[in-house]
């Protein structure tokens, strides 16, 4: 039903704009000069709705419209590192905001003395896994580090994880004896009833060794469910990359992402820039870029995708 909803939602979107394209021939047929201004008015607002619907056509993915989890994972940089997945979260969650998606931290593990060492997120939202597919990969930050007191350079890596959520149980199955499931207390925040209580979870798929953690609820049963959720899109993705992977195989251009391979590099330190290295599209502006302005960045990378797969 959710998906016969989203089919409805795209076609009407489509027949409005017929609709508003016959009714502007309609009325620049009359052929009435006081009417000029109108017109263009209504051109206008025709190119407008012609645009956004031309970036829909670029979510070409199976699972575009799926909602998407988000993990941001510190990684070579030590405090520098965690402050940086702190930045990147803070980046990511304003993005949301401005496109009104709904956002849920369910694990999160701080840093000891700053920032954050990774921290799971749920988007939800039209298009939110077909919008941060783009951010998948190494995040490289460059600038003066705070935490060092002789204000050298420093650089910092962060991996963005992010997969669709799983809508059906059919999608990926499960099966218990496949699972090792581990409790203990939660070292993040939330009060006493956290600490005390072993309400964490953690997850290990035995076949395939992924390992899943979630303590951000106070309940044990909610965090389970989290994990799960977690799990089951992993898996998902580990799907989806294998049968990738053997399609390379066939074509001759097996080409796998590792951690030493950054996708996008912040730069505040000598000079500002953000460059995204699959792409080369690169920004000046890297506060604007650093409070949620992702949208080029992510409209570039759909692009070359659509471009790169013809």
């Amino acid at each position: 039903m959710r998906r016969l909803s989203q089919l409805r939602n795209e076609i009407g979107d489509w027949l409005s704009l017929e609709q508003k394209i016959g009714d502007a021939i309609e009325l620049a047929s009359i052929g009435d000069k006081s009417l000029l201004q109108e017109i263009e008015q209504e051109f206008t607002e025709i190119v407008a709705h012609a645009k956004r619907l031309e970036f829909t056509v670029l979510f070409s993915d199976e699972y575009d419209r799926h909602d998407a989890i988000l993990s941001i994972h510190a990684g070579a940089g030590g405090t520098d590192s965690q402050d940086w997945v702190q930045m990147l979260h803070r980046m990511y969650m304003r993005w949301a905001d401005a496109h009104d998606y709904a956002t849920e931290i369910i694990d999160q593990s701080v840093g000891e003395e700053a920032g954050i060492k990774r921290v799971t997120t749920t988007i939800s939202g039209k298009y939110a896994h077909g919008n941060l597919r783009s951010e998948k990969g190494v995040h490289r930050l460059v600038r003066i580090s705070p935490y060092d007191s002789s204000n050298r350079r420093h650089t910092s890596f962060a991996l963005v994880e992010v997969y669709p959520q799983v809508e059906s149980d059919d999608e990926v199955e499960i099966l218990p004896g496949d699972l090792k499931i581990d409790t203990y207390r939660s070292a993040g925040a939330g009060g006493q009833n956290v600490q005390k209580n072993e309400t964490a979870i953690r997850i290990t798929h035995l076949p395939t060794g992924i390992v899943v953690t979630c303590q951000n609820e106070r309940s044990q049963t909610q965090n389970k469910e989290n994990a799960l959720k977690v799990l089951r899109a992993r898996l998902l993705d580990l799907k989806r990359e294998q049968l990738q992977d053997e399609l390379a195989e066939i074509k001759g251009e097996h080409i796998k992402a590792e951690w030493g391979s950054q996708i996008r590099s912040y730069v505040l330190h000598p000079y500002q820039m953000v460059k995204d290295h699959r792409t080369n599209f690169e920004v000046g502006n890297t506060a604007a870029v650093l409070d949620g302005g992702l949208d080029p960045f992510i409209e570039a990378y759909l692009r070359f995708s659509v471009g790169s797969n013809t």
